[in-house]
C-alpha cells in the first residue's frame, strides 16, 4: 500500500462510494417505477355525473369512467369497426348501489331514467359480445370538445349473466 492510499483511504474508499451512489440511484428508480406504476393502476372511474360536474377540468386527459348501457342506441359500423352508444349515470358508490337492490338493479333503473345524466361513446374496435342493453360499460379514453367521449379501451360486465340459477329442490 503507498503513502496516499494509506492517507485517503485508498481505492476501498472510492469503491464503497461508488457502490452507494449506485445502490440510492438504484432503489430511487425503482421507487419511482413502483409509485408511478401503481397511481396509474389504481386509477378509479368516474360516473357521468362527476364527468358533467368538470369538463373543463378533464378535457384533454386519460378518464375511465362507468355507465349503464343504453341498448337502444348502439349504432356499430362493420366496415369502419366504429361503435356508437350513450351510457347513461350509475352511482359510484357500492354501499349506494347495494342499497338500491345491486349493481343490476341500478343499471335498469339508471337506463330507464330519462333524467339520468347521459353521455355519447365512440370506440374503435370489434363489437364486444357483452354489449346489451343494461351492461355496465367501463371505458377508458377522453372526452372531445364535442362532448362525446371517445374510447380506447372498451370493458363491459353483464351482471345477470354471472346470477347463479337458484336450484330447484326435488320433491319427495
Amino acid at each position: 500500500m503507498t503513502e496516499q492510499e494509506t492517507i485517503t483511504g485508498g481505492p476501498r474508499r472510492g469503491a464503497r462510494t461508488k457502490f452507494w451512489i449506485g445502490g440510492l440511484l438504484i432503489a430511487a428508480a425503482v421507487v419511482y417505477l413502483i409509485a408511478s406504476g401503481t397511481s396509474a393502476a389504481a386509477q378509479y372511474y368516474l360516473t357521468i355525473d362527476e364527468l358533467q360536474a368538470r369538463p373543463e377540468a378533464v378535457r384533454g386527459r386519460d378518464l375511465k369512467i362507468s355507465g349503464a348501457v343504453d341498448g337502444e342506441t348502439i349504432v356499430y359500423e362493420p366496415e369502419t369497426l366504429t361503435l356508437r352508444f350513450t351510457i347513461a349515470n350509475v352511482p359510484g358508490d357500492l354501499d349506494e348501489i347495494e342499497a338500491a337492490g345491486g349493481l343490476a338493479q341500478v343499471l335498469h333503473q339508471a337506463v330507464n331514467n330519462p333524467q339520468a345524466t347521459r353521455l355519447e361513446v365512440v370506440y374503435i374496435g370489434p363489437m364486444p359480445d357483452l354489449l346489451r342493453h343494461e351492461a355496465q360499460a367501463i371505458v377508458t379514453g377522453r372526452l372531445g370538445d364535442d362532448g362525446v367521449f371517445y374510447a380506447d379501451e372498451l370493458l363491459l360486465k353483464c351482471p345477470t349473466r354471472y346470477e347463479e340459477a337458484v336450484p330447484q329442490q326435488a320433491e319427495g
